[in-house]
């Protein structure tokens, strides 16, 4: 790797910084709120039901990586919020945060670099949000015991888990991401400038 492209990945300013740590924090305290949801969702639907929530999960890397619009953003991200969720007490685990973080810094970083990190649309957020899930779903699988479940309800939940991606992470993304650039408080990140 030659330095000009070791200067493009972790280049990140103060500010880029303390964004991406805010945002892994507010995932973090919503996490601890949507977990009652997820009780309660799996109480009326089971798997299925609960897998409609996957995509709030996940929405803090894409929106940082939406912001600021630099290789490595996901990987710094969702690091940090799978340290601070394996600090909180997390109800699955500490391997699961870490784990989880790492398949979605992985495809969200593949994706991107795959578009030379030069389009931004509602498809290529969906598109993103929606391949998350695959990945973590086949940990998830392994370490919870999904494999013990009817092959049917399986692949019901991955698909809604996919949906709950491209919605709740990719489009919910690209929604939060041009709301938050027309109030003015983004024109010093990439977004601000490039939306």
């Amino acid at each position: 790797m030659n330095s000009s492209s070791t200067r493009k990945w972790f280049a990140f300013t103060t500010q880029e910084i303390i964004l991406m740590a805010m945002l892994a924090a507010v995932n973090a305290v919503i996490t601890i709120y949507i977990s009652p949801i997820n009780k309660m969702l799996s109480s009326v639907g089971g798997p299925i039901a609960t897998s409609t929530t996957t995509g709030v999960y996940m929405i803090y890397g894409l929106l940082a990586y939406y912001i600021i619009r630099k290789p490595g953003t996901a990987v710094v991200t969702f690091a940090i919020g799978g340290t601070i969720q394996a600090l909180s007490g997390p109800v699955y685990g500490i391997a699961a945060c870490f784990v989880a973080a790492a398949c979605y810094m992985v495809i969200a970083e593949g994706i991107f670099a795959l578009y030379r990190h030069k389009r931004w649309n509602a498809g290529v957020m969906m598109l993103v949000g929606g391949a998350m899930v695959p990945l973590w779903f086949l940990f998830a699988a392994n370490m919870f015991g999904y494999t013990a479940w009817a092959p049917s309800v399986l692949v019901i939940a991955l698909i809604v888990r996919i949906l709950s991606g491209v919605v709740l992470c990719g489009l919910l993304t690209k929604v939060l991401g041009d709301a938050l650039v027309k109030t003015g408080l983004l024109r010093r990140f990439a977004v601000g400038t490039k939306a």
